[in-house]
């Protein structure tokens, strides 16, 4: 057994599984690479609404005969839309099958490694399973804790302001951040803002560039539905989902103008200070989303921290200063001591532009 071959071809195959984010949910976004004598005979990643599975792809047109299977995911062993795909590998004489993580689903859940030890298949578990883990983390918690992963999006001015005190914010940052934060709505499931933001910029959120032929949920967390459903989203929102999140106490002919524009309602949990973290990301995976980019604003983007629920942040820091009077990047965190304060660290920072990108991920999360 060649443990570095190993750990190469299922990087590739976590690498091929990555261009599914965003783009196979609720599904998890799975790579699989064929390999035998060293050569690499097929690959194949989860293709756009989930089906075909990446094994599935990696064997069309393949002699996989005494092959050796790298899939970043445990292979699936219940009859669905396809049939398993633990099945089809032993049907194609693969004589071995590694793999990164158990899949935590339970119509899987060990099965599909069980499946092909009974098929007489040399199964090798948990390579490079930490990586394989960070790019399906979203995937992983909607089964295990009933969440979605959260990625908090912020640009900054170097004193941490989103806009001059009389509300201007276009732009902060340049035009190669904002390309790249078309680049982080593709990977992702849904895109929420707030009601202040949806109302103050009546943004679009849809993901321009880059050839994409699908488009993330666009979600908008409004208690009352105070938002104007002629803008940009409610007419887009044929063309791309758009989801709202409101309150019981949201009026009835604010819902029935949003119901006319073919946007979705869901009524959820708000408290005195705003809706209900945990209730509303729960109705979200209920859902079937595992990725979410929230936008903003400041108000949002503090009720997420104050709730645990950010996973990973990604800020664009601007060359600029507005000064005390500019709007702050977030809201009230109600820190009591600084021990209190929530905990990043930092992945990458690159430059952007002329701007800064900074990545950051929970202490101890995903």
């Amino acid at each position: 057994m060649d443990h570095a071959a190993d750990g190469r071809f299922m990087r590739l195959a976590i690498s091929l599984g990555a261009r599914g984010l965003g783009r196979v949910w609720p599904n998890p976004a799975v790579g699989c690479v064929l390999v035998r004598d060293g050569e690499i005979l097929g690959r194949g990643w989860t293709q756009p609404g989930g089906r075909p599975h990446a094994e599935a792809m990696a064997l069309r047109g393949c002699d996989a005969r005494g092959a050796t299977a790298y899939v970043s995911l445990e292979p699936c062993a219940h009859h669905g839309l396809t049939p398993p795909c633990a099945n089809a590998l032993i049907e194609a004489g693969v004589r071995r099958v590694v793999t990164a993580l158990t899949d935590p689903d339970p119509r899987v859940a060990g099965r599909g490694h069980a499946m092909l030890r009974a098929g007489g298949v040399e199964v090798t578990e948990e390579v490079e399973a930490e990586a394989a883990a960070r790019v399906n983390a979203g995937f992983l918690l909607r089964l295990t804790q009933g969440r979605p992963f959260v990625t908090l999006k912020l640009a900054l001015t170097l004193d941490g302001r989103i806009a001059t005190a009389s509300g201007e914010s276009r732009w902060i940052t340049g035009p190669e951040a904002r390309r790249a934060v078309h680049a982080l709505r593709a990977r992702h499931d849904a895109v929420l803002v707030g009601s202040g933001t949806a109302r103050a910029d009546d943004p679009d959120l849809q993901v321009r560039g880059f050839g994409v032929t699908h488009q993330p949920v666009r979600i908008v967390a409004a208690r009352s539905l105070r938002i104007d459903a002629s803008g940009r989203l409610g007419a887009s929102a044929r063309a791309a989902p758009v989801w709202l999140l409101h309150g019981s106490d949201a009026p009835h002919e604010a819902r029935q103008s949003w119901q006319a524009t073919g946007a979705e309602l869901i009524q959820t949990d708000f408290g005195v200070d705003g809706f209900e973290v945990t209730e509303m990301l729960r109705a979200l995976a209920r859902r079937g989303v595992t990725r979410i980019l929230c936008e903003g604003g400041g108000t949002l983007a503090a009720q997420l921290l104050r709730a645990g629920a950010v996973d990973a942040l990604v800020v664009f820091s601007a060359g600029k200063m507005i000064g005390a009077e500019g709007r702050a990047g977030l809201g009230a965190l109600e820190l009591a001591a600084l021990a209190d304060a929530p905990r990043f660290e930092l992945v990458e920072t690159r430059p952007v532009g002329a701007d800064i990108l900074h990545h950051w991920r929970r202490c101890g999360g995903a």
